[in-house]
C-alpha cells in the first residue's frame, strides 16, 4: 500500500553479554522466536546483533506467518538476506540490518523468525526476558524452514540471542516507546503494557523492551561471574536508543546502583567504592540518558525505583539513597521548567499504604526486589494514556 511509509520497530530487545558458563558455544542448533505484529505494513527488517561477542557468528534467518506455539505456516516461509544472500556473519562487536523484505503483516498477528546456525557458534550477545509475549524455542539440528519444531528435539527459553529488532514499513502515524531498565523491565511489565495498548484499541504504538537484568547506570563487571549484568548506561543507552519511530522512552533504572555494593569483604567484585550518591546518580540520568534523548527529539518519562525492604543487602542507607533519588525523579518531572516529560510513580503503584518500604500485598514476588505479575500489571496500567496516543 502507498500509505505504508514509514519504518517503525514494532519488536525489539537489548543485546548484551550472555550469562557466561562452561557451555558458550553451540553448534547445529535451531532457533524460532514467535513475534506479534501490532501493526499493518508491507515490508520486514531485521536487525542483528553481536555487540557483546568476541567472535563472529554466521547465521541462516528466516521469517514466516506463526500458526500457533513454534509452528509455521511453510508456505509463507522467506529468507532474510543481506546484501541478497542467505547466509550472513555478524563481525564481533558490531550489528547488521538486514534487507527489506516484502511480507504483509497484520496488527495482532504473530511471525516467527528462525535461525539456523551450523558451525560452531559463540553464544555471547543475547538477553534474558520474560512476559506473556516472551518465549522462544530451541532444537537441535537443521528446522529453520519446517513447519514445526520436533517435539523430542525442541525446548522452551527465554534467552533471546542476535536477534536484537524487528522494523515494520507501516503508516506514519504509528510509532514506538522504548522502556529502559535493568531486570525489572526485563520483566513482566513491558508485554503487560503491550497488551494493555492493543486491548485498549491504542493500535499505533509499539513498545519496544531495552533492558538488562543485573545492569547499573554507573559501572559494569570486568568479571565472568557477573559479565552478564551487562554494560554501564553510558555505553548502553546510545546503542538501545537508536529504533525505528521511536518518540517516547520510559526511563526505570538505578535500583542496581544501590542494591549492589557489599564491601571487598563479602565479594571481592562489588567494593563500597561502587555506591554513589545521589547527585551521582542524578548527573549520570541527565548526562547519559535524558539529555541524548531529548536531543533525538524524544518525550522522556522517567519512573521511581521500586520497594526493596527485606531484599537480602537491605539497609537503611540504601532506602534513604532510593528515596532520595525518587524524589528528584518526581521533582524534575513538576515546576515551571520540567526537565522530562513526566513521571511514572512505579513506586507509588506497587508499595504498600501503610509501610511505603515495602511491596503492597500480593505484589511481591517473594525475593522483595522484583514484583509479582499482578503488580507487573499495576505497572503497565501507570502508564498515562497520554503516552500510547
Amino acid at each position: 500500500m502507498s500509505n505504508y511509509t514509514k519504518w517503525v520497530a514494532c519488536w525489539g530487545n537489548a543485546t548484551s553479554i550472555t550469562d557466561q558458563t562452561a557451555t558458550t558455544y553451540t553448534k547445529n542448533l535451531t532457533l524460532r522466536y514467535p513475534i506479534r505484529t501490532c501493526f499493518d505494513g508491507s515490508k520486514l527488517r531485521f536487525h542483528f546483533s553481536n555487540v557483546t561477542g568476541t567472535e563472529p557468528v554466521t547465521i541462516r534467518a528466516f521469517v514466516a506467518n506463526l500458526k500457533s506455539g513454534n509452528q509455521i505456516e511453510e508456505a509463507s516461509s522467506k529468507p532474510i538476506t543481506f546484501d541478497g544472500k542467505p547466509a550472513f556473519t555478524i563481525a564481533p562487536g558490531a550489528e547488521r540490518v538486514s534487507d527489506e523484505i516484502s511480507f504483509e503483516v497484520t496488527a495482532g498477528n504473530f511471525i516467527a523468525v528462525s535461525m539456523y546456525l551450523e558451525g560452531y557458534t559463540q553464544l555471547n550477545a543475547g538477553t534474558l526476558i520474560t512476559g506473556c509475549l516472551s518465549k522462544g524455542y530451541y532444537s537441535y539440528g537443521n528446522f529453520a524452514k519446517d513447519s514445526e519444531l520436533p517435539l523430542a528435539l525442541t525446548r522452551s527459553t527465554n534467552w533471546f540471542y542476535f536477534l536484537n529488532t524487528v522494523d515494520v514499513l507501516t503508516e506514519e502515524k504509528n510509532h514506538a516507546i522504548i522502556c529502559y531498565g535493568d531486570s525489572i523491565t526485563a520483566q513482566d511489565w513491558p508485554d503487560e503494557l503491550a497488551v494493555r495498548a492493543f486491548d485498549e484499541g491504542y493500535r499505533n504504538v509499539s513498545i519496544i523492551r531495552r533492558a538488562v537484568s543485573g545492569t547499573r547506570i554507573l559501572r559494569q563487571y570486568d568479571c565472568i561471574t557477573y559479565a552478564c549484568y551487562g554494560l554501564k548506561g553510558e555505553t548502553r543507552f546510545p546503542i538501545e536508543v537508536n529504533t525505528a519511530g521511536a518518540d517516547a522512552i520510559i526511563l526505570q533504572h538505578g535500583i542496581n546502583d544501590i542494591i549492589h555494593p557489599v564491601g571487598t569483604d563479602v565479594n571481592v567484585f562489588r567494593p563500597w567504592s561502587d555506591m554513589p550518591t545521589a547527585k551521582d546518580m542524578e548527573d549520570a540520568f541527565t548526562n547519559f540518558y535524558i539529555k541524548p534523548a531529548k536531543a533525538r527529539g524524544m518525550k522522556v518519562w522517567v519512573g521511581t525505583l521500586l520497594p526493596i525492604y527485606g531484599w537480602r543487602t537491605y539497609e537503611p542507607m540504601r532506602e534513604d539513597l532510593k528515596n532520595e533519588f525518587n524524589d528528584w525523579l518526581r521533582g524534575i518531572a513538576t515546576g515551571s521548567s520540567p526537565l522530562v516529560d513526566g513521571c511514572i510513580d512505579f513506586d507509588k503503584a506497587v508499595r504498600d499504604q501503610d509501610d511505603p518500604r515495602r511491596f503492597g500485598e500480593g505484589f511481591d514476588s517473594g525475593d522483595h526486589l522484583h514484583p509479582s505479575l499482578s503488580a507487573y500489571r499495576a505497572m503497565a496500567y501507570a502508564v498515562p494514556t497520554d503516552l500510547l496516543i
